[in-house]
């Protein structure tokens, strides 16, 4: 769960699938051994596939609370100049639109335009549905 650092993104594959780009920034605090209270931020990219990579779109913006469920995904590419790159991912199956959305508060055209808690879930494209065999628990 986490705020949303920059408008999120959507594109589409040539076969015309949505596709899109979020980034979270997941705030914790602990007490470090001297007493103190020490906040740290992680920040997460998630992708995002299907219906859903739209309706983030549609309704989400920079700062907008979520809860992302889904699994990691390893990246690997090489650049132009041949430098092997890598990149941890997360690759959502649902989210959960928390707190305000785009419309929503003081400036929303009507009482039943309070704050919602959205909830959608996305299938992943055939291509890459996991078969529940190779999962490992």
């Amino acid at each position: 769960m986490g705020n949303l650092t920059r408008d999120p993104e959507c594109r589409y594959t040539p076969k015309g699938t949505p596709v899109g780009d979020i980034s979270l920034a997941i705030n914790s605090s602990y007490r470090a051994q001297d007493g103190q209270v020490k906040d740290e931020v992680c920040f997460v990219e998630v992708v995002i596939w299907g219906r859903q990579a739209e309706t983030c779109k549609e309704y989400l913006q920079k700062g907008s609370l979520v809860f992302v469920e889904g699994r990691l995904q390893m990246e690997q590419w090489e650049t132009k100049e041949g430098e092997k790159r890598t990149r941890m991912r997360v690759r959502a199956d649902r989210i959960q639109f928390l707190g305000k959305t785009k419309g929503t508060g003081a400036n929303a055209a009507g009482p039943e335009s309070s704050p919602s808690k959205a909830e959608t879930t996305i299938t992943p494209p055939e291509e890459q549905q996991i078969n529940e065999d190779e999962v490992p628990f």
